[in-house]
């Protein structure tokens, strides 16, 4: 994580505190998680190179860019049409040229593109989504934050076969809602 450049991915007002371990505010009422998490959701999923991940919630880039830094492929859903744009400019001009990004309901994953070795939703859902869990494989493991919109409970999530789940509680943390649906401007 310290190769990755973090202050790229905040608004210049928050530069000078870019590598301290807190969340920041980005655009479209989203936030860049602080390190610790991103580092903690990094460590659940398992991650071994050239493993296709889809993360739900690119945001700034931030995430994604740690996943491929760790020799993943990474498949980045996005919500916010800014948050998407500035995306698709930053990470080819930082050195992630091979992150695919997707303006898209996060809810709907990349059905097309499945099955995923990892998933990683960086948004607090209200509820595990099963067509998510769906387009994972089997032996596969999913890193979600589920619970009411104030906590939520770090969830590890394996793919023990073609209908058993195996679920892992990691703590409470806090994230903004996983919201449905896409949304142009600002």
């Amino acid at each position: 994580m310290s190769s990755i450049p973090r202050h790229f991915f905040l608004e210049k007002a928050f530069e000078e505190w870019a590598y301290q371990d807190k969340a920041f505010p980005i655009d479209c009422g989203q936030t860049i998680s602080q390190p610790y998490t991103v580092a903690f959701q990094t460590m659940l999923l398992e991650l071994k190179k050239r493993e296709k991940v889809m993360e739900i919630g690119t945001g700034s880039g931030y995430q994604a860019s740690v996943l491929a830094a760790l020799g993943a492929r990474v498949y980045s859903i996005e919500r916010q049409q800014p948050l998407f744009e500035r995306a698709k400019k930053l990470l080819p001009l930082i050195g992630f040229p091979s992150i695919r990004l997707f303006f898209r309901d996060g809810y709907k994953g990349l059905a097309e593109f499945a099955p995923f070795d990892k998933i990683l939703v960086t948004a607090g859902a209200t509820k595990v989504p099963e067509l998510i869990k769906k387009q994972l494989k089997i032996g596969g493991i999913m890193v979600i934050p589920v619970g009411p919109d104030k906590v939520q409970e770090m969830l590890k999530i394996t793919r023990i076969s073609e209908r058993k789940f195996e679920t892992v509680s990691h703590g409470d943390f806090k994230f903004v809602p996983f919201a449905e649906g896409t949304k142009s401007g600002k």
